[in-house]
């Protein structure tokens, strides 16, 4: 597995800040640092269960902002990270996008979209 950061944009309701993404397709949620969410005035919506990697179970604060990238952007759903957390881009995100990660070229490509026949 690769390590890939992705340059970014985040809106909210105090307005725009840049970001420094690391495409994390472990991740189901992107997640936004905490003084980036607190900078464009994001507030908690709900609050989410997690397990990590290592078998820890957090909970953390879920809100949401929009998210600007050169391929697109998308108002997503975003965790809402505390003092140490850093900036990750999650699949849910990335499917919003219509983005999956190539490990192999370490890069963002536009997916694959199967139509299904009715017949």
């Amino acid at each position: 597995m690769g390590i890939t950061y992705i340059e970014g944009k985040v809106s909210g309701p105090a307005g725009e800040a840049a970001a420094k993404f690391l495409v994390d397709s472990g991740a189901r949620y992107t997640l936004l640092p905490n003084a980036t969410w607190k900078q464009i005035g994001l507030e908690p919506k709900r609050s989410m269960r997690f397990v990590l990697a290592d078998g820890t179970e957090i909970a953390r604060e879920i809100s949401e902002c929009l998210i600007k990238l050169p391929q697109g952007e998308v108002h997503t759903p975003v965790i809402l990270g505390e003092e140490k957390d850093t900036a990750l881009l999650g699949v849910v995100t990335l499917e919003e996008l219509g983005l999956v990660f190539n490990p192999f070229e370490r890069s963002l490509q536009p997916a694959q979209m199967t139509l299904m026949s009715t017949t």
